[in-house]
């Protein structure tokens, strides 16, 4: 029998035609194969949740108070993601309700009976999630109410860092409803009421301290919040980081944030207007109108402050040697404590202090020998601290500083041996005839008062040297210390150069300009000009430092235009990450930089109601807000030898949206989802030439 292969008109032999039906029949099992494998996907899914139902409905009314548990039900599978943070009931209760899920369900657990009468409102955030992909559904809320009515009311706005204009994420807002009997039908944006107490403003503010707050929320990704089921009133509002959740401000050291006005909650009908287009013919087919209510107010800004009334403590002190004490406090104080040595009350003038600027970080370098020979003293301090309200009350310390002598005789020696290491170095590389290199590898090392300049080989004609030695200055003999300027290749000297001592660090002198452009300086300090507290001399040292050409700057001028007359104020020139590099005052609406480098810089402008040149904060005690802050909104670049004049007008642009997207530290999530995708050489819109 003649078998014909179906791929060829050939006659095969019989070995033939069972390759070729082994071959099919692989071909046909491979298939096979393939057709019952996984499948291969599809679309990434990119829809979040939706809802479907709830138990009770949405919208409810008398729902029971003793009500245990709210369903609610979506069409996949879904998660509840960081539920404690994220999901927010309002009003709140003493125990935190439980947030679980399983399934398609999402189920909210009372702890305890509802408030009688009351509209409540459950808000999700962006904590429901589907199962697969994470994708997020945001804003979700469910409210209900346990009386015949539904509050609907709502108050909207941001949170952002007063000075920084950080969205503030997660942040607790709360509302407190002030009492309608205070107001006898005063206009809303009143802070006072008819009877006008005295302590009427610090008695509102003390119930952030002690009261739970009436209605909550809480902020998203982009510092933004609503708070919902609102009935009319008049309100107070605050925001909190609220660690603990007790919907009070507890503890000092976290941030706060709240409004000087009252506000009441009120909503307008209004009509909107929806296009519709028609794709096939390429046109406008029709406009519909359609009523909706608008609540408000919806832009509250809230400014985020560190209050200046922090728990103050003593972080750490210790005896670094038998010449020095060391404190850290907490937080800054407004001024230096008291201190005394307990024992030694007649000794006067003991010590010379070098601290911070806000005296929280203090070292004690010790005059008197009798102390510095003492292993062990107590220090007795009084500083303020903050009492349960936060009021500033006296507290006494007394504290133990030992000095470890074997520990001192080892650093000694070590100390002993590198100083001797380095004199021999340079000793070696002296070319002095053979006597003298005897007779200095004879002589014994000798200690020297350490002394160093904190200052760059290129200087800024705008900017002093810095002088810092290892301790402080018992004397100085300031015509030791030379100041020269190379003509050609000849150092000429000029004029004593001006010693300026810090008023804050006892060991650092400033020599100050001014400085010609593009010369070479050099600073000689003979030896034993300078003698330290406790007995040593420098030796001789000298430094060279170059001035910037004067092309090798630019300047920039900046015009508030619309900032309001007679309002103090300091500007500041920012780096890229956010830091300040120069600061100048604003007069008459107008602020220079000189000598700048050349690059890409930003801008703030802060109020300055205490013409003190620092930002300040606020105080939620006194009701006292912080100083405001604003930033233009683009980048500034200035190239070489190029002085630039640009006009700013400080409140054409919404304060949520003033910084610069590339400054921010708390990237809402797109943002940072954007961030991740750009092009090297992308970047934020810039003002240029």
């Amino acid at each position: 029998m003649n078998l014909r292969n179906p791929f060829s008109s050939k006659i095969r032999t019989p070995f033939d035609a069972l390759i070729t039906m082994a071959t099919i029949a692989i071909l046909l099992i491979a298939e096979g194969c393939a057709s019952i494998g996984n499948p291969s996907g599809g679309p990434r899914d990119e829809r979040p949740p939706r809802y479907v139902s709830a138990t009770p409905a949405p919208g409810s009314k008398d729902i029971p108070v003793d009500i245990e548990k709210i369903n609610i039900t979506f069409d996949e599978l879904v998660n509840v993601k960081d539920a404690f943070s994220k999901v927010i009931v309002s009003p709140p209760s003493k125990s935190v309700p439980r947030v679980s899920s399983l399934g398609r369900r999402v189920t909210v657990q009372f702890n305890d009976s509802l408030l009688p009468n009351t509209t409540y409102t459950i808000d999700f955030a962006d904590a429901i999630e589907d199962n697969n992909e994470g994708n997020r559904l945001e804003n979700f809320s469910y409210t209900f109410s346990t009386g015949p009515q539904i509050d609907s009311l709502r108050i909207a706005g941001h949170v952002l860092s007063a000075r920084a204009l950080e969205p503030m994420q997660l942040k607790l807002v709360g509302l407190h409803r002030l009492p309608d009997s205070l107001y006898n039908g005063t206009p809303a944006d009143t802070i006072v009421p008819a009877e006008h107490p005295a302590n009427y403003m610090q008695s509102v503010n003390a119930a952030l301290f002690s009261q739970r707050f009436y209605r909550v929320a809480r902020t998203d990704d982009r510092g933004r919040f609503s708070i919902e089921g609102l009935p009319a009133g008049r309100y107070r509002i605050y925001a909190l980081d609220d660690a603990n959740s007790d919907y009070l401000f507890t503890n000092p050291d976290e941030e706060v944030a709240f409004s000087d006005v009252i506000i009441s909650p009120y909503a307008e009908q209004a009509v909107a207007t929806d296009s519709i287009f028609d794709l096939r013919l390429e046109r406008l087919d029709t406009v519909v109108e359609r009523r909706r209510t608008l609540f408000f107010p919806n832009d509250v800004i809230l400014r985020s402050f560190p209050t200046a009334r922090k728990q103050q403590y003593i972080q750490k002190y210790e005896r670094v040697d038998s010449t020095r004490l060391d404190l850290i406090f907490n937080a800054p104080m407004a001024a230096m404590p008291e201190m005394t040595i307990v024992g030694m009350p007649d000794i006067k003038g003991w010590a010379i202090a070098e601290h911070s600027p806000g005296n929280d970080t203090i070292s004690l370098w010790l005059k008197s020998p009798a102390l510095v020979a003492t292993d062990t003293l107590r220090l007795a301090l009084r500083y303020d601290v903050l009492d349960s309200v936060l009021n500033y009350t006296a507290k006494a310390d007394t504290l133990r500083f030992t000095t470890d002598r074997t520990r001192l005789r080892a650093a000694a020696e070590k100390a002993r041996k590198e100083l001797e290491k380095k004199q021999k170095k340079e000793a070696d590389k002296k070319k002095h005839d053979s006597e003298a290199q005897q007779d200095s590898a004879a002589a014994p090392p000798i200690a020297l008062l350490k002394v160093d300049f904190i200052s760059p080989a290129t200087q800024d004609v705008n900017r002093p040297v810095i002088i810092e030695t290892a301790t402080p200055l018992a004397s100085l003999d300031s015509t030791a210390i030379r100041l020269e300027m190379k003509t050609d290749t000849v150092w000429n000297p000029i004029a004593r150069p001006r010693l300026i001592p810090d008023t804050l660090n006892p060991r650092r002198l400033a020599i100050e300009g001014p400085w010609e452009y593009d010369t070479q300086y050099r600073v000689t300090i003979d030896s034993l000009a300078m003698q330290g507290l406790y007995g040593l001399h420098n030796g001789s040292i000298s430094r060279e430092f170059t001035t910037k050409a004067e092309k090798a700057y630019c300047s920039l001028t900046m015009r508030l235009s619309d900032w309001p007359s007679g309002l103090p104020a300091f500007v500041e020139l920012l780096s890229q990450q956010d830091a300040p590099l120069a600061i100048v005052p604003l007069e008459n609406g107008v602020a220079r930089f000189l000598h700048i480098n050349p690059g890409k810089y930003y801008i703030r402008v802060t109020e300055d109601l205490n013409a003190n040149g620092k930002w300040d904060s606020g105080d939620p005690v006194t009701g006292l807000l912080p100083e405001m802050a604003y930033y233009y909104p683009k980048a500034i670049s200035i190239k070489q030898n190029w002085n630039k004049d640009e006009t700013w007008q400080v409140f054409a642009t919404p304060i949520d949206m003033m910084k610069p997207e590339i400054l921010l530290k708390n990237k809402p999530t797109q943002t940072k989802a954007n961030t991740r995708a750009r092009k090297p050489n992308e970047d934020d819109d810039e003002e240029d030439f």
